[in-house]
């Protein structure tokens, strides 16, 4: 059905007249097909049939064969082989009942199938058709701690990882049902198998919460052992961080309250200990540590009087800067938050713009865009701006004009076609624009230890601020988004969409990049000297903090020795089925022949249809309606529910997944034996047909990880008429460069077909200037890659009448001298480094419907000449003559069955099908995570390395005791001793005690995060000093009461700041560069309160702060008031 939807077929015609006609060659004996046709009745007629593969002149060396060992499977070069066919004998394994049981299915005793010999394609060597290179350790990133191996999708439905975050002892993370944390002492046990749901088995020992509503954001409060978690539901949540190891899960949370009346986005706590919180629409709260702290000390029967406790006490910031109804800050969501300790200022992020706040004051300083211009904004409600491209999709095809009847159909078809090809280009190109436009938008916020902020964009840019909003610089390295930010020590680092962690120095200069994930990689925390990274299939690894470094090569030479520990080997059976049906229907009946009835030993089948629906009016409104694609039409979910009924669905097998472009049509399905090893199933869409927009020809390919390898199956319908190989060749191509299964693409990819096509090719070109392994396709990184479908290859050099002879005496051998794919295959051209089993079948192109047997090849008018258009074609990990399955080379694949169905009559081509036998080589993860364990613990050098990452370099400070009166100010003095190294030092309060005249024990009580009290200013309380130089930290002490707060010195808002003598204990703590360990001094500073020096401000004062001038806001009881209105 090729030919006759677009273009006429007598084109054939004239291409066979201008192809020279080849005389077949002598033959010294005849073909091996005849061998096999030995007790054929039929009789041979021409001479010229006389032909054989012996005869056939010798490529160059492609000729390997195996020689039988007992144990280990070694290609030999085969230097008797007189074939002319380039192929290779694969491995002449002993194929009994045990490979069929491995890989999950019964065993099949009616045959017993040796591996086809296969012919290979040129060019499978260089650039994007390079076998990707496997490893038993990644040479190209460091060795890590596999603390969550990568679980398959279908395993995490309502259990998503979203979030980790690390204490002094353990690794939290929040799901979309709650919370879990991994101790850090337990980080290197052996996984707990079947005691936990799929998809935890390998993970190392962790304990899980009660069921909640989705974990959005997770803050750790190392100083009242808490860690807070915002939820979906808009509440925030508060978990004891000491959990005993044998307390029984799920655990319960503690103090929770509803925060916001949409999702809790982000929570932060600031330097004076108030825990501040971003919501939708631009809503930002402050809950008081005072009333957080109350909350804390009642009972769990007064739970519901703690959180209404709570609950009352917000300060709503937006309310506030809110005037006549125009808001000083946007309205777009919060995207995160980060708290200043440094200058005691808390960054809020959003989209296109940051605000920035006092801590302490609660003041608004400032509010600046992407590109540090600040703004006096009044924010409105934003335009909807997707009208637009609706009514672009709304494409209304109208019936050719009276005077333009005289075209026929076809014209008029041709004309909707193209008209929705260009609306679905337009569409893709302002798709585009609007993308550009907002490729600047903040993803991610961290504070650095020298003070600055860095922000990093959608577009890969990451640009440094100073404390005060100022723009520093701006630099790239990698153009994919930017998803998170992790500081330590001296080093940021930068987690992408694409899955690369990047190690920035304080500058900005590149240190170092792996590909940490095959997925985003959404968030990255420091803790036991690892930074940690979670990807958004919910993986989590841990990255050693003096990576990259000798450390690197030690453990990956130790990891590699112990590969006979932990790694393994299954088995699995394939089926491949392809078929052009035509626009047509076909019966149960074809359908067991074809498929079900080859299926007992199989545990994955792989169907893939061609012109399911062909006519002009779906082929137009397919390209412009994505629904045709993700959800199938109903003539693709026929084909779906009668090929599962075939296949015994529901019972034997379970469908994975399937994506129809137009009328093509892919779908898998996997043996409920081996389901637990199939899964992260993912699908594309490449179009070729006019213009690269419709998809009456094209690709449609699914992605699954089998046994933790990838392997991609792609359906093509390519260029029909015999001239036009080139365009075959370039189609796939097309195919092979823009096929994307990646999910960040997909999130592009949702007004049509050109337009995924246009995505994907910008983002190719996008990448073009970074590293090879960045900018690997989805197709050339995969471990085996399956063509499968109508290819439209034709027999050259032939006509109807010799063809048709040669396949009635079934002399197949020289028919395959012929075929235009394999010339080009030879060539270099398309296909470049796949295999296919040698051709045993007749063309499957072109028959009469429902006319059996070699007799209903075309006889019309038209006399097409057979040929094989229905192919299979793959390749696996194999790069050269070795076919021995190891973690090196970890997929090895053989066929065993490649034959068309010549008794199925339902469609002018014959349904093909082919049978795989791979063997897979993987890891057992928790098996190595003891491993990496054991050598951490065995190897000197590696610990002698992990030793000097405790060193922290001497410092001393001038006093260890300060005394404040009202308004005074007193310098610390912290100076670095060592010649070399820098200091990095954090101050924080340890805790604040009323001055007793007793000789009591004073009783510490710290606010949340170890902030300062309300009275107490320290700046700068974090940085680093340089070898054998001093830092001056400003401890100063501020009153800012109103008349209204204080009657006699004392709070009458219990929120507000008890002024009698005070006493807090400072804590100055001091790390390297890359330090693990921490050295800290002490400072008791107390305030001596007397009343006669209070200072009362009118609301419209200013206060007097070491960083500037700034608004004081007005009393506790009217900010809340204001914020209920």
């Amino acid at each position: 059905m090729d030919e006759h939807n677009i273009q006429d077929d007598d084109k054939d015609k004239e291409a066979l007249a201008g192809l020279s006609s080849v005389p077949p060659p002598q033959r010294k004996m005849h073909s091996y097909s005849q061998q096999l046709r030995a007790n054929s009745a039929h009789k041979r007629h021409h001479q010229v049939r006389k032909h054989s593969l012996d005869d056939i002149p010798k490529p160059s060396d492609h000729y390997y064969n195996n020689e039988d060992s007992s144990d280990d499977d070694i290609f030999a070069r085969n230097s008797n082989n007189a074939s002319g066919e380039d192929y290779i004998i694969t491995h002449s394994q002993r194929l009994d009942q045990n490979l069929s049981l491995d890989s999950g299915c019964p065993p099949d005793d009616s045959r017993n199938f040796q591996p086809l010999p296969e012919f290979i394609g040129a060019g499978g060597t260089n650039g994007i058709f390079k076998v990707p290179m496997r490893a038993t350790v990644h040479p190209r990133r460091p060795p890590c701690l596999e603390l969550r191996p990568h679980p398959l999708r279908e395993t995490q439905v309502g259990k998503f990882l979203r979030n980790i975050a690390c204490t002094d002892k353990q690794l939290w993370a929040g799901q979309e049902c709650g919370v879990r944390f991994w101790r850090f002492q337990d980080a290197y046990q052996p996984g707990l198998g079947t005691k936990v749901r799929r998809g935890d088995e390998d993970a190392a020992p962790f304990q899980e919460s009660g069921n909640t509503a989705p974990t959005i954001c997770l803050l750790v409060d190392s100083a009242n052992r808490l860690v807070w978690s915002g939820h979906k539901d808009g509440k925030i949540r508060s978990w004891k961080m000491d959990h005993a190891a044998d307390e029984p899960s799920p655990f319960k949370e503690g103090l929770s309250w509803q925060a916001h009346r949409g999702s809790v986005l982000s929570i932060v706590m600031s330097s004076y200990g108030d825990l501040w919180s971003g919501g939708e629409g631009g809503v930002i709260k402050i809950w008081p540590w005072e009333s957080i702290e109350k909350s804390l000390s009642l009972r769990p029967e007064e739970k519901h009087m703690a959180a209404l406790l709570v609950e009352r006490s917000f300060i709503d910031l937006r309310s506030q800067v809110t005037v006549n109804g125009n808001c000083s800050i946007s309205s777009s969501d919060i995207k995160c938050l980060v708290s200043d300790r440094v200058r005691a200022k808390v960054w809020c992020a959003q989209p296109l713009s940051f605000s920035l706040w006092d801590a302490r004051t609660k003041e608004l300083l400032k509010v600046f865009n992407i590109e540090g211009q600040t703004e006096n904004r009044v924010d409105m409600p934003s335009s909807d701006q997707g009208g637009a491209v609706e009514d672009e999709m709304k494409v209304k095809f109208v019936s050719s004009s009276k005077k333009e009847k005289s075209g026929g159909f076809l014209q008029r078809s041709r004309n909707a076609i193209m008209g929705a090809a260009d609306a679905v280009r337009r569409v893709a190109t302002r798709g585009a624009g609007a993308f550009a436009e907002d490729n600047k938008r903040t993803e991610a916020l961290v504070l650095a230890a020298d003070g600055t902020i860095w922000s990093g964009c959608t577009n890969g840019l990451l640009v440094q601020w100073d404390g005060s909003g100022v723009r520093l610089q701006d630099v790239s390295h990698h153009p994919c988004a930017v998803q998170c930010f992790c500081a330590f020590g001296a080093r940021i680092y930068v987690g992408y969409v694409s899955g690369m962690v990047q190690v920035m120095d304080l500058e900005g200069n590149l240190v170092a990049g792996w590909m940490a994930h095959n997925g985003p990689v959404i968030k990255l925390a420091a803790g036991d000297g690892y930074i940690f990274s979670l990807a958004t299939h919910g993986g989590i690894r841990g990255w050693s903090i003096s990576s990259p470094g000798p450390i690197d090569s030690l453990l990956r030479t130790d990891l590699a020795e112990k590969e006979p520990i932990y790694s393994r080997q299954d088995n699995v059976r394939m089926l491949v089925g392809t078929w052009n049906v035509g626009q047509g229907r076909a019966s149960q009946e074809a359908l067991m022949s074809w498929l079900g009835s080859v299926v007992s030993d199989v545990g994955i089948v792989v169907v893939g249809l061609q012109e399911v629906e062909m006519g002009a009016g779906f082929l137009a409104m397919s390209a412009a309606k994505e629904t045709v694609g993700l959800e199938g039409s109903s003539i693709g979910h026929w084909w779906l529910d009668t090929i599962g009924k075939a296949l015994d669905e529901n019972t034997t097998f379970e469908r994975m997944g399937s994506r129809q472009l137009a009328g093509l049509l892919v779908s898998l399905w996997a043996r409920k034996s081996i389901r637990t090893h199939v899964g992260d199933i993912d699908a594309a869409a490449v179009p070729c047909g006019f213009g690269r927009a419709i998809g009456n020809k094209g690709g449609v390919g699914l992605r699954i990880r089998v046994y933790d390898r990838l392997i991609c199956f792609v359906n093509c319908h390519l260029a029909a008429h015999l001239e036009a190989v080139n365009r075959r060749n370039a189609d796939f191509d097309h195919i092979f460069r823009n096929m994307s299964f990646s999910r960040s693409s997909n999130l592009l990819n949702n007004a049509a077909a050109g337009a995924s096509a246009a995505v994907q090719t910008t983002r190719v070109t996008n990448a073009a200037g970074v590293n090879t392994e960045e900018t690997k396709l989805d197709l050339a990184e995969a471990d085996m890659v399956v063509f499968l479908g109508d290819f439209n290859y034709r027999l050259f050099g032939i006509s109807y009448d010799e063809a048709r002879d040669f396949v009635s005496q079934r002399c197949f051998d020289w028919l395959r001298e012929k075929d235009q794919l394999r010339a080009e295959m030879k060539a270099g051209k398309v296909f470049q480094g796949m295999r296919e089993a040698i051709i045993r079948f007749p063309p499957t192109y072109k028959f009469e419907r429902h006319r059996p047997g070699l007799a209903g090849y075309d006889s019309g008018e038209k006399k097409r000449i057979p040929a094989w258009c229905d192919r299979v074609i793959y390749r696996d990990n194999r790069s050269g003559p070795v076919d021995e399955c190891s973690l090196e080379c970890p997929i090895v694949s053989s066929i065993l069955l490649y034959e068309a169905c010549m008794d199925v009559t339902e469609s002018d081509h014959k349904p093909v099908r082919c049978k795989f036998h791979s063997t897979i080589a993987h890891v057992d993860r928790s098996v190595r995570r003891q491993a990496f364990g054991e050598v951490l613990q065995v190897n000197k050098k590696v610990k002698a390395i992990l030793d000097e990452l405790r060193y922290v370099p001497e410092t001393v400070v001038s006093t260890n005791n300060i005394v404040l009166q009202n308004q005074d100010t007193s310098i610390l003095r912290i100076t670095n001793k060592c010649e070399k190294d820098k200091a990095i030092f954090r101050i924080v309060c340890e805790g604040q005690s009323t001055v007793k005249d007793e000789e009591d024990t004073a009783e510490y009580h710290p606010r949340g995060s170890f902030g300062f009290p309300r009275w107490l200013e320290v700046t700068p309380a974090a940085g680093i000093i340089k070898p054998e130089q001093s830092v001056e930290v400003a401890v100063h002490h501020e009153e800012f009461h109103t008349l209204e707060d204080l009657v006699d010195g004392i709070p009458q808002n219990w929120w507000c700041e008890d002024t009698r003598d005070k006493e807090v204990v400072l804590t100055v703590s001091i790390n390297g560069s890359c330090s693990t360990e921490t050295k800290s001094h002490q400072i008791r500073v107390r305030h001596c309160f007397s009343a006669k020096t209070v200072r009362i401000d009118s609301k419209s004062s200013t206060s007097k702060k070491s960083q500037g001038g700034s608004r004081k806001i007005s009393s506790s009881s009217d900010a809340i008031d204001d914020s209920r209105n």
